[in-house]
């Protein structure tokens, strides 16, 4: 049984950005790899690099995770239930497992959209 994931849609809709190749204020989903694209969504939000997993750094949280085995979420201002960790173990993790972040593109929706998912680059690709 196949289930639809309205943050994920099928690929052709779906616009890579970088840094130097951003998104357009009409782009409402996009996908990217780029350290620095990531950051500025997490500053823009204010969220913190977080995870459930147990890492070297720390015990995994005592909450049921949900982030299709990817093991790394934001934490947002009052929504605080993950683990914090650095941005150099979250990228670390992000590059070795060869994850994509997926989300709604702030320029599109006001307030700016919290909503992501990070995906397995392989599953985005298909």
């Amino acid at each position: 049984m196949e289930v639809s994931n309205p943050l994920v849609p099928p690929h052709p809709q779906i616009k890579r950005v970088t840094r130097d190749e951003p998104a357009n204020d009409t782009d409402t989903v996009l996908a990217t790899r780029d350290h620095a694209v990531i950051r500025e969504w997490a500053s823009l939000l204010d969220a913190e690099p977080a995870t459930g997993e147990n890492t070297e750094s720390g015990p995994a949280t005592t909450r049921a995770v949900n982030d299709g085995g990817t093991g790394l979420r934001f934490n947002f201002p009052g929504i605080g239930i993950f683990r914090v960790i650095s941005w150099t173990e979250w990228l670390d993790h992000f590059n070795r497992h060869d994850l994509t972040f997926v989300y709604d593109n702030p320029r599109a929706t006001h307030p700016p959209s919290a909503r992501y998912r990070i995906v397995r680059t392989e599953d985005l690709e298909r």
